[in-house]
């Protein structure tokens, strides 16, 4: 009986294999209700900040980041609230399928 253990084709593979990783995504859904959160929150602070210390207000910041924002009325607050939300969500709509994309064309995340 001829030993096929010595042919290429009979050669017993040798080493420790390398472990296949899934690309981890960036899951769109959670990153836009955190980023949306975030901010919606962040804009209730800065307004918060803005009525304890009117000497150092940036709600002239605000009445150019966010249109239909008037310094201060209840709907005008809501709007601001809403207008964050919403720019925290465009942000999650057009970073997270860009990171997954180059992320599952590098081979993963972390890698250089």
């Amino acid at each position: 009986m001829p030993d096929t253990s010595a042919s290429p084709a009979g050669k017993a593979r040798s080493g420790s294999p390398i472990p296949i990783r899934d690309v981890p995504r960036l899951p769109v859904f959670a990153l836009g209700m955190s980023l949306g959160l975030f901010l919606a929150i962040t804009f209730s602070v800065c307004v918060a900040f803005d009525l304890l210390f009117p000497g150092m207000a940036m709600y002239q910041s605000w009445l150019r980041l966010l249109p239909g924002f008037t310094w201060l009325t209840w709907p005008s607050f809501f709007l601001g609230l809403v207008e964050s939300f919403a720019y925290g969500w465009y942000v999650a709509l057009v970073f997270g399928p860009l990171y997954n994309l180059f992320a599952a064309r590098s081979g993963g995340a972390g890698r250089s």
